[in-house]
């Protein structure tokens, strides 16, 4: 893995441990997950912003396929791998940590350190981080709402299907195309599998995505009707 790689994951952790830092302070009077949930949206609205400025013909997204990655793909990744090694770490002073979770960022951590180490498949991977985090910010905006006292509100709920449209087009429009694309070309097996683990993650998740905008559109016109 180049130097400045190395170098630049091990800046990231720092950078991103005192944004932490600086979050708990500013918004002392919320949880340790509402801070570390800033933190992850100012992540993943970067990585969007980095990912989105690595792409050389928007015609083709992914391509050149199986390609040498290149100074922007690999310091996207990198700003990734130190956010991911931050969470991992943080995460583990969270009471709500669990075995999951922690499985999710080593394999995560593991998967984008081997690409930057063989240098390849930077499309890829770079698509995939775009994909996977495109959705985020709506995600955690459903959790500011509903610590901030708006759960079971109209704004919720509005928040709720904003982040369902997001994480369905993304994941099971993209997501299958880029899966389609990365196990066509000559890829490592590895760069394979995480795209295979990703689709099969994204399916299971969807399907759990629909039945909470099932049960929250349900719960809301039960509640009108008594009204």
């Amino acid at each position: 893995m180049e130097e400045y790689v190395i170098n630049l994951i091990m800046v990231g952790v720092i950078s991103w441990t005192t944004l932490f830092l600086l979050t708990r302070k500013l918004f002392a009077n919320y949880s340790f997950e509402f801070c570390n949930r800033i933190v992850s949206t100012t992540h993943a609205t970067l990585a969007v912003i980095l990912a989105s400025q690595t792409v050389e013909d928007w015609s083709c997204p992914v391509c050149p396929l199986n390609s040498s990655s290149s100074p922007k793909q690999m310091q996207t990744l990198a700003v990734t791998v130190g956010y991911l090694i931050y969470d991992l770490i943080c995460s583990q002073f969270d009471k709500k940590s669990n075995l999951d979770n922690t499985i999710h960022h080593l394999v995560s951590i593991i998967g984008i350190a081997a690409g930057l180490s063989y240098q390849k498949c930077g499309s890829e991977m770079v698509a995939a981080l775009f994909i996977t985090e495109i959705s985020s910010p709506f995600l955690h905006l459903r959790e500011f709402l509903k610590e901030i006292g708006y759960k079971d509100t109209d704004l919720n709920l509005a928040a709720d299907i904003l982040f369902a449209l997001t994480f369905s087009v993304a994941r099971m429009v993209g997501g299958p195309y880029l899966f389609f694309v990365t196990l066509s070309a000559n890829n490592p097996l590895l760069i394979k599998a995480m795209a295979t683990g990703l689709q099969l993650v994204s399916a299971f998740w969807f399907y759990k995505i629909l039945k909470m905008v099932q049960y929250k559109l349900t719960k809301r016109t039960r509640v009108k009707k008594l009204a």
